[in-house]
């Protein structure tokens, strides 16, 4: 099974088109959307082509693909223009390993959920990087969008028991 992970789009028409060229190249099994969807929030600056419902017709469009956890930007009325539940966390057991979906502004490599995990997965930060501590795994999935500290627009891609960080022309960033 092949999952790509995507995380802040932060309402940007733009990024969420390339985010379907992403999805026509990669060709995931799953989508998981790790939250900040539609809107960029007080700290960002307003992105590129900035369409919140745009993107939700784009994300709609694939939603029986879709699973997709709240981010700190993303309001209980999405759900009203999502097709697909957002839920709080994900858990799933991908190649024998317990995997922990989150948006990251609760839990991250510095604030550890209650569940057992192996590889913990967010977004929040913006800045992409695969890291091992302690014995687990974490995985940033930097933003599609918006990202921070100098690195590219990024997303995951988990296939075959292995993880890789790649820029949104596809080029592999980091892997594990």
């Amino acid at each position: 099974m092949k999952y790509l992970v995507v995380s802040d789009i932060h309402g940007s028409g733009y990024y969420a088109k390339k985010l379907e060229d992403i999805i026509s190249k990669e060709c995931p099994d799953e989508i998981i959307l790790l939250g900040d969807l539609y809107y960029h929030g007080p700290r960002n600056p307003l992105p590129k082509d900035y369409e919140p419902k745009k993107v939700a017709e784009i994300l709609n469009s694939y939603k029986d693909k879709i699973s997709a956890v709240r981010g700190n930007c993303d309001a209980e009325v999405d759900q009203m223009i999502s097709e697909f539940e957002i839920k709080e966390n994900l858990k799933l057991d991908i190649a024998g390993k317990k995997f922990f979906f989150t948006h990251g502004h609760k839990f991250n490599i510095d604030q550890l959920p209650n569940d057992e995990f192996d590889v913990l997965v967010y977004g929040h930060f913006h800045t992409g990087f695969i890291r091992e501590k302690n014995g687990k795994i974490f995985v940033n999935t930097g933003s599609i969008t918006l990202p921070k500290n100098n690195t590219p627009h990024s997303y995951v891609i988990i296939n075959d028991g292995k993880i890789y960080l790649k820029d949104i022309d596809g080029n592999i960033i980091d892997e594990i």
